[in-house]
């Protein structure tokens, strides 16, 4: 009697669709759930970067040679590199400079700039930070 029961459970085909279909089920859920924590990751690893990076301007000086140079601080968690720079919003050329964690240096910009006049200096590294301001030339 024992044998004619279990071989009826295996020809009983009942259950086995919602068996499949839960663990079917559970393994899109865990896939979806693995795509999703790899992206929060990532997504945090890269903002962690980014809020780390911190930058700072000490001095800005016009120099008579139609140059324009900037003292900048690294003051975040991150080596940070200079990957642009904008004078009134247009790119201006200048020596390239890369900065450790806690140290300073002369970022020089050429720049033909006039006495009195006012300029937005926008200075931004390779990770998107922006540092800047509006500074007005010497008489």
């Amino acid at each position: 009697m024992k044998l004619k029961a279990f071989l009826r459970f295996f020809r009983d085909k009942r259950a086995v669709t919602p068996v499949l279909s839960n663990v079917l089920l559970m393994v899109i859920a865990v896939g979806a759930m693995s795509v999703a924590a790899t992206a929060a990751y990532l997504i945090s690893n890269n903002l962690h970067d980014t809020m780390g990076e911190r930058l700072i301007i000490e001095d800005l000086w016009f120099k008579p040679s139609g140059e324009i140079s900037v003292y900048l601080r690294n003051t975040g968690k991150v080596d940070l590199e200079i990957s642009a720079v904008y004078v009134n919003h247009t790119l201006a050329s200048f020596t390239e400079l890369e900065l450790p964690i806690g140290k300073g240096g002369w970022l020089n910009i050429t720049y033909s700039w006039t006495a009195n006049a006012l300029y937005h200096i926008d200075i931004v590294s390779r990770r998107g930070t922006h540092v800047g301001g509006y500074y007005k030339a010497p008489s």
